[in-house]
């Protein structure tokens, strides 16, 4: 494949070809001129440095995202070239409105509408992915993939249903897939997983994944608005879609649920493997409680591997985690990935999950890696697959919060008590709250076998003296000694 320039080469003592720099065993003494040391300290280039070698870049879409990369690579190519050594030339921009007002930084002429003419230009060497959802995005990344041409992408629907399949194409045409942008933006978690802990059993990845929905329940719990009211607020803030329900139903953390489980235990995960649950049936009175019993409300994106694998749980729900946990504190649009290994113990990333900037910034990371990896032959090193079964979620076992509303009248205590009995869900704490002729009740379990409590609750509903069950969460880093968490059944 052609570049701008290759890397510089002379001859060796030997009359040998070989690259330029310093060769193996020898030791070589640096003398700087007064000039030199002027001209450096002045910002001046040196007569005979050598110029970095370029790597041409197609980019599919210029939208948020598309249109912070573009700029950077437009008015920053000189400050990125000199902090890389690689200089990232953008040839050409594919868009479906080649009409449509831009930023004045991005050139006109690099603009048009053939996104598959684009990826077959003998003078692209890297093509980004931006467009999001799943066509033409597959048929273009693979398209560029079989071409030889490596590819960056943030396109985590795409990932979540094809990721293994793409990476496959990328493995046997011998270049690189990168979607460190796919989850949670500009947090570094994609390459640590891929790499950092490549040797590392990982145990569970748990994170906030979505900043929206982490607006909302933030917003809930500190000023005691009811979700719909702070929906419509993110609304207008431009924090949430017209449409949120991709947001709002888990949609989008269950994608990046699945792909943090194929990387984090090597198994080919898709979306459709996330059991998911959104937040839009959490009430502000829910969170308050949930507050005033010492927990924050959190939508987690979790990939928990069980009893040393194969088996694997991937779930997205909201749960209520412990004050004192780290997650606890990710307030407002931010995001967090905690990650926990059998020997490295427990980390957390936390960072801007969303943005143009930010998406932009870790896009710009994999673009340079992959520019790296394909001037030096070898793309980054695959991930490992292995086989694995998804445990159903009736088998696995969590403390959970239950809040009903029933008839105020003697013995409806005692009869709601004797259901969670028959199934074999203990409780660990009660409170009852006066509502005129109703009383709520709300209770915290210990650990139960999640199919255990759904049978509760399936017959608490049916019960004459319950009105209504208003809430059921999750409660996360509680055991029946107070500590522990989310398990299965042994």
């Amino acid at each position: 494949m052609p570049f701008a320039c290759e890397m510089p080469r002379r001859r060796g003592p030997t009359g040998q070809t070989e690259s330029a720099g310093r060769r193996a065993g020898s030791l070589y003494r640096l003398e700087v001129t007064a000039d030199q040391a002027s001209a450096a300290a002045s910002g001046r280039t040196h007569p005979h440095a050598h110029p970095a070698p370029t790597v041409r870049v197609a980019l599919l879409g210029c939208g948020n995202v598309g249109s912070a990369l573009a700029e950077i690579l437009l008015n920053r190519n000189d400050d990125v070239a000199a902090r890389t050594g690689i200089r990232l030339e953008l040839v050409g921009i594919a868009v479906a409105n080649a009409g449509k007002p831009r930023s004045p930084a991005i050139d006109t002429g690099l603009i048009g509408t053939d996104a598959a003419a684009l990826v077959a230009r003998d003078d692209v060497d890297v093509v980004v992915e931006v467009i999001g959802g799943l066509h033409p995005a597959h048929e273009l990344v693979e398209m560029a993939l079989r071409n030889g041409k490596p590819v960056v992408t943030a396109n985590k629907a795409l990932l979540a249903v094809a990721g293994a399949e793409l990476a496959e194409v990328a493995a046997a045409a011998g270049v690189d897939l990168l979607y460190e942008a796919a989850v949670a933006g500009a947090i570094p978690v994609i390459r640590p997983l891929r790499e950092s802990l490549a040797g590392e059993q990982i145990l569970r990845v748990m994170g906030i994944v979505n900043g929206t929905t982490n607006y909302i329940l933030t917003r809930m719990e500190e000023d005691g608005d009811s979700y719909d009211d702070v929906l419509r607020e993110a609304q207008e803030l431009g924090l949430a879609e017209r449409d949120p329900t991709a947001d709002v139903e888990g949609h989008d953390a269950a994608a990046k649920a699945a792909i943090l489980a194929s990387l984090a235990f090597g198994s080919d995960v898709v979306d459709a493997d996330v059991h998911r649950e959104g937040i839009s049936t959490v009430s502000a009175a829910d969170v308050a409680y949930a507050s005033r019993l010492g927990y924050s409300v959190k939508l987690l994106a979790i990939a928990e591997l069980i009893d040393g694998g194969p088996e694997v749980s991937i779930r997205v729900h909201p749960a209520m985690v412990p004050k004192t946990h780290p997650l606890a504190s990710v307030r407002g649009a931010f995001n967090a990935v905690f990650v926990e290994g059998a020997v490295s113990g427990e980390l957390m990333l936390y960072g801007r999950g969303a943005g143009g900037g930010p998406t932009a910034s870790a896009m710009l990371g994999d673009l340079v890696d992959a520019s790296r990896n394909l001037l030096a032959g070898a793309p980054a090193p695959a991930p490992k697959r292995t086989s694995t079964t998804i445990r159903s979620q009736n088998d696995m076992r969590s403390a959970f919060y239950l809040s009903m509303d029933v008839a105020d009248r003697p013995g409806v205590l005692a009869a709601v008590a004797k259901i969670f009995g028959d199934h074999d869900v203990s409780i660990r704490a009660m409170e009852q709250v006066g509502l005129a002729e109703e009383a709520r009740l709300i209770f915290l379990t210990h650990v139960a076998r999640e199919g255990n409590l759904l049978a509760t609750i399936d017959e608490l509903r049916r019960h004459q003296a319950v009105d209504r069950v208003s809430g059921v969460l999750r409660v996360i880093g509680e055991g029946e000694d107070g500590a522990g968490g989310v398990g299965v059944a042994p």
